[in-house]
């Protein structure tokens, strides 16, 4: 009997897509032999992964979280909004939220951890999962939060169960104050960045190439009027605020008075409390945000549905 090596195990990994676990089983069984391993996973319905991994994924769900000081979101794609609704799809997405406190916010890190009750690693098990459900199924990014003194909070929009759904945010409170103290201003605030859409914290985390290209916007529609050139640097300037009020939490009204911005909300709480309260981060999933997604030619679909 052959030697399941590293390199063997690659190769079947490469040739059919199955987890590292599985292609070792499979060699395994198969006394090291590359075709009948494959013929194995096969068997097992694991190589039709591979198959499937080409597939656009923008459905899914976002989860999220949180335990004390430490919170993480992360967004797991499938091809069809069903699957979303799939009892096994949705325990997994919730599994790994709950892994990514643990690990380092990063998302090669978080596939090799390893999956609860399984004897898998994520990849493994995610690999498996598109075996049984039938549909590519990618796990497309994580971001995990901490804090050294407050806590983190989190927000679900249009939850499908606890911790899931299409929108996940965390905040990150720092303060003396006991977590107890923070929780309603933290899913308040949570809540306000899942309508709002922050990118920036505040102004000064706001990049320098970010501010310059407003600016030479900015400063090309103001010169349009004619006006002088002194007069354009403070209509640029003047724009500006509001650039910051729509995208930086701290200057954004909150959405619930309407009329006081972030940073005062957050002041008044700090008073109530009776020690100060700062935002530290916040971190925001939409799913599906950024994949472009392909565009049916309905022509060419009832071209090819009259030839048949």
């Amino acid at each position: 009997m052959a030697e399941v090596t590293a390199a063997l195990v690659k190769e079947l990994r490469e040739k059919t897509g199955a987890g590292m676990m599985d292609c070792k089983r499979a060699l395994g069984d198969s006394g090291g032999d590359i075709e009948a391993a494959i013929d194995w996973l096969r068997k097992k319905g694991l190589s039709a992964a591979a198959k499937k991994a080409g597939r656009v994924a923008a459905e899914g769900l976002i989860a999220v979280a949180t335990r004390g000081r430490v919170g993480a979101v992360v967004e797991v794609n499938s091809e069809t909004d069903f699957v979303a609704r799939n009892k096994e799809f949705q325990s997994f997405v919730q599994t790994v939220s709950r892994l990514g406190l643990d690990g380092d916010g990063e998302l090669d890190s978080l596939k090799e951890m390893d999956f609860p009750g399984s004897g898998r690693t994520v990849e493994e098990q995610l690999t498996h999962l598109i075996s049984t459900i039938g549909e590519n199924i990618v796990l497309r990014r994580v971001k995990r939060l901490s804090t050294g003194e407050g806590a983190v909070f989190a927000y679900v929009h249009n939850a499908l169960g606890p911790g899931i759904g299409k929108i996940g945010v965390l905040v990150t409170l720092g303060s003396a104050a006991a977590p107890e103290k923070l929780a309603d201003l933290g899913k308040q605030l949570a809540m306000h960045v899942a309508a709002v859409n922050p990118l920036y914290l505040d102004i000064p985390s706001v990049p320098q190439a970010a501010l310059d290209r407003e600016r030479d916007v900015l400063r090309e529609q103001a010169r349009a009027s004619g006006k002088a050139d002194a007069v354009v640097e403070r209509m640029v300037e003047g724009r500006l605020r509001k650039f910051y009020e729509e995208f930086a939490l701290l200057e954004q009204i909150f959405v619930v008075d309407q009329k006081t911005k972030i940073a005062g909300v957050v002041e008044q709480a700090g008073k109530a409390a009776g020690t100060p309260v700062r935002v530290e981060s916040f971190a925001r999933f939409a799913l599906g945000e950024g994949i472009e997604r392909p565009r049916a030619d309905f022509a060419a679909e009832v071209a090819a549905q009259l030839k048949n």
